[in-house]
């Protein structure tokens, strides 16, 4: 079960992920059960990004709220 703050923070790099602070605890247990993974994009920058095991989490998520 996620927390509130992971659940957040799931949104976030769903929604927003430039605006993710790269430094989150969150984003710990996130990439532990593989919810989110780091990307590094052509820039050379890192950015986090939700994996399909995230997104059909946050789908179950919404289909009960």
């Amino acid at each position: 079960m996620l927390s509130p703050h992971e659940f957040a923070t799931l949104l976030l790099v769903k929604d927003a992920p430039t605006q993710v602070d790269m430094a989150r605890e969150e984003l710990d247990a996130l990439l532990e059960r593989q919810l989110v993974q780091l990307e590094r994009l052509a820039s050379g920058d890192e950015q986090w990004r939700v994996t399909e095991t995230g997104d059909s989490a946050l789908r179950a998520i919404k289909r009960f709220s």
